[in-house]
């Protein structure tokens, strides 16, 4: 249960902070990918879904650790979404010629480390802790 906690905590703390740059900053955060917002329903585009979606991610893992019954179920939405996510990835990098890509590349580690972390703590909540027996 420990593990499954702190990887909680990281991944809020991560996807608290990210989803508030990128609700205040949508045109530098963007810039780091390459995107440019080149009207403002671009940038307001940005703040809800890379800002709004992470800050909403973040609030519900906050829930998941006040309430214990969530953190399965907040487990599995890391492990699913992050797995998605890098498998989107892929899938753009090869469509794109991705092999000069680098913020590309360090998402897609850094996606799918936390889709293994996630899914490690995921076992870890599944096996039992003592023998019954």
């Amino acid at each position: 249960m420990l593990l499954a906690r702190v990887i909680l905590v990281i991944q809020l703390l991560a996807l608290a902070g990210l989803g508030l740059v990128y609700f205040i900053r949508p045109h530098e955060m963007s810039n780091l990918s390459g995107m440019l917002l080149m009207a403002p329903a671009a940038a307001t585009d940005v703040r809800a879904y890379y800002g709004g979606l992470q800050l909403g991610l973040a609030a519900f893992l906050g829930l998941a650790l006040i309430r214990l019954d969530l953190t399965h179920a907040a487990l599995t939405l890391l492990v699913l979404l992050y797995s998605a996510m890098a498998l989107a990835r892929i899938g753009g990098l090869w469509l794109d010629g991705g092999a000069q890509q680098t913020f590309n590349l360090v998402a897609l580690l850094l996606e799918v480390v936390s889709a293994g972390l996630a899914f490690w703590a995921l076992r870890g909540l599944s096996q039992p802790v003592f023998d019954a027996d």
